[in-house]
C-alpha cells in the first residue's frame, strides 16, 4: 500500500484540491488495504489447507488444523494491512495538495 499511495500523490491532491477532506482520502485507501488483506488472508487459509492435506497424502504425515491458528493468522493478515495502508494515506492527506500535484 505504501507504493500504491506514493504512486498516487496527484490522484491524491487532485481530490484534495477538488473538496475531499483528509478522512475521505483515508477512508479510500482503508477500504482498498481492508479488501486486499482479507482477500489475501482468505487466499492463504485455502492454500495452508490445501497444502495441508497435500503434504498428508504425500507424506503418510497426520496434519491437525487448528480453527484457533486459522482465525489468529486471518486477523494478523487484516491488522497488517489495516496498518501498512493506513500510515501513508494519512501522511499523504496531510500534504499540501499543490504540493502533491505538483509531485510526479
Amino acid at each position: 500500500m505504501l507504493a500504491s499511495v506514493l504512486e498516487r500523490t496527484k490522484e491524491i491532491g487532485i481530490m484534495r484540491a477538488i473538496g475531499a477532506t483528509k478522512q475521505d482520502v483515508i477512508l479510500q485507501f482503508l477500504s482498498e488495504s481492508v479488501l486486499i488483506s482479507l482477500g489475501g488472508g482468505i487466499i492463504g487459509i485455502v492454500l495452508g489447507i490445501v497444502a495441508s492435506y497435500g503434504l498428508e497424502m504425500a507424506t503418510g504425515i497426520e496434519t491437525i488444523l487448528s480453527l484457533n491458528s486459522i482465525i489468529l493468522s486471518f486477523f494478523v493478515a487484516t491488522f497488517i494491512g489495516l496498518a501498512f495502508g493506513v500510515l501513508p494515506a494519512k501522511s499523504a492527506a496531510n500534504k499540501n495538495p499543490i504540493e502533491a500535484i505538483r509531485r510526479e
